[in-house]
């Protein structure tokens, strides 16, 4: 789906305290990167409500700071309902993200829900954006922070 450059360009990441605060901060500085900062609107938000008032898990902030991008002063936040009426966009990043998101989207409602995973993967195996949290590997932060920045990339030349 392309936006019109005239309609606000509005975006939203659906995870937690990892994988989608990584791809908010990346895709955020790809769009200032751009000067288009002020044409979008980009946030993240949960589909579970474990982490809701947490900050980013430190992993994702030494991984975003390692790639030479601001530490994220996210606060995670649960995915409402007036966010499918909000939004051009909402990205799960896993199956359990996205069965939950389309039990959620409203009937009639025009927002896009795809797997962000999807945006340059090149097979259908590497659609799915693990969650790092319960790794104790700072290579599973690497490999998220990778698959984002492709995504994002992606998602932008198709934008």
């Amino acid at each position: 789906m392309h936006i019109n450059v005239a309609d606000p360009n509005i975006l939203l990441y659906v995870g937690n305290i990892c994988r989608s605060v990584m791809a908010e901060s990346i895709l955020k500085h790809m769009v200032a990167e751009k000067g288009q900062e002020k044409e979008w609107i980009i946030d993240s938000a949960a589909t579970s409500d474990y982490e809701i008032g947490s900050t980013p898990d430190s992993r994702t902030n030494m991984t975003l700071k390692g790639n030479n991008l601001p530490e994220s002063d996210h606060i995670a936040r649960q995915i409402k309902k007036k966010d499918f009426d909000k939004f051009h966009y909402i990205f799960g990043f896993d199956d359990s993200n996205m069965n939950k998101l389309q039990r959620m989207k409203p009937e009639g409602s025009s927002v896009v829900v795809k797997k962000f995973g999807s945006y340059g993967a090149e097979s259908k195996d590497d659609t799915v954006i693990e969650d790092p949290y319960y790794s104790s590997s700072m290579d599973a932060f690497d490999k998220v922070y990778e698959q984002c920045l492709r995504s994002c990339k992606v998602f932008l030349e198709n934008f």
